[in-house]
């Protein structure tokens, strides 16, 4: 009899907790040339944005982004649906409309059959194809763990163009959907997560952040990035950090996933998660002595995320209540940028 062996078991980390360490990064790309060799180059490493922008012309900038990982689900055509709905994430969270994606696809074909592979590249073609673009061609390597992922090319206008790094003093901070994933990701691992949590996961991971593309239209919309392997503190700091200020977010409205809250009581956290507050903890303040389980919440790595929106304070509850109607239920205001450096969690 020919078992299938189990996607996650085949993998040693799995969705954006496979990211580098946020410290180990900047390190790595400390000696990188910057963009103001490339004046058409309006977003590139600079500001550890989503995706890099390139100008074309005064109507029109060409987004660009990769994103790829090992699976975190064991279904291989849930994988393939959440690692494209989070590669095109990156399109969204500049204000782009995604155009065309290509497939990056690296398989230990010894282990796994043609059979669930090819439902792999399936799940990934429904998601472009809820997208409204074709997955155009690709690229496929035998590797000896799985990984799966797409290269997106979008377009927006110049004055559409969202960065990380223009939020200003006083914005309110809104975040679209539910922290938690990469806590039911280890449940997953260790058979911990029950059927209700996984099919909440994969809703919620296979979500198109599609909103971004409309709040982008609004000149109160600020600022955007999506929260993914560094989670809500991380890609927070990426802002705070771009733009020149702190944030300071309200630990009791942070949303979550159903059940991430008591997962993470019980232990269940990733290794990321740890990588993450040693890179960048030392920015963080926080009020009392936190229990280890609520800062897993806040260092977890979200696969496929949602949306951190800074926008005008006076328009918070309109931008809000826009989000919510384009099917983020969990979405809330969490916070606000102001004067200073770094994180307060209060």
């Amino acid at each position: 009899m020919n078992i299938q062996p189990r996607l996650t078991s085949l993998a040693h980390g799995g969705g954006c907790g496979c990211k580098l360490a946020p410290s180990v990064l900047r390190d790595l790309l400390a000696d990188q040339p910057m963009a103001q060799a490339f004046p058409q180059l309006l977003v590139g490493t600079e500001t550890s944005d989503d995706a890099a922008v390139y100008q074309v012309d005064d109507q029109t900038c060409v987004i660009a982004t990769t994103d790829f990982f090992m699976p975190m689900v064991d279904d291989p055509r849930d994988f393939g649906r959440i690692a494209a709905t989070n590669a095109i994430s990156d399109i969204y969270a500049m204000g782009g409309r995604p155009i065309m994606a290509l497939a990056i696809l690296g398989m230990p074909i010894d282990k796994l059959p043609a059979a669930q592979i090819r439902e792999i590249l399936a799940g990934g073609r429904e998601i472009c194809a809820e997208a409204g673009i074709p997955v155009a061609g690709g690229h496929s390597i035998d590797a000896p763990e799985p990984i799966y992922g797409l290269a997106v090319i979008g377009l927006c206008h110049p004055q559409e163009l969202r960065r990380n790094a223009d939020a200003r003093a006083g914005d309110a901070l809104i975040l679209t959907k539910g922290l938690g994933v990469g806590i039911y990701s280890a449940a997953i691992k260790k058979g911990a997560l029950d059927s209700a949590g996984l099919a909440e996961m994969v809703a919620s991971a296979t979500t198109l952040n599609r909103v971004g593309m409309d709040l982008a239209k609004r000149a109160d919309v600020h600022a955007i990035t999506d929260v993914t392997g560094f989670g809500i503190l991380g890609h927070g700091l990426e802002i705070a950090r771009g733009s020149g200020l702190g944030l300071r977010l309200r630990l009791a409205d942070l949303p979550l996933l159903g059940q991430a809250a008591e997962l993470a009581r019980a232990g269940f956290f990733t290794g990321a998660s740890t990588r993450n507050w040693a890179a960048y903890g030392h920015e963080v303040r926080v009020q009392g002595d936190m229990p280890d389980w609520q800062r897993a919440l806040l260092t977890d790595p979200q696969t496929s995320g949602g949306l951190l929106i800074a926008c005008a304070p006076d328009a918070a509850d309109e931008v809000l209540g826009q989000i919510r109607a384009a099917g983020f239920p969990l979405a809330a205001i969490i916070g606000q940028a102001e004067d200073g450096a770094g994180i307060a969690v209060e």
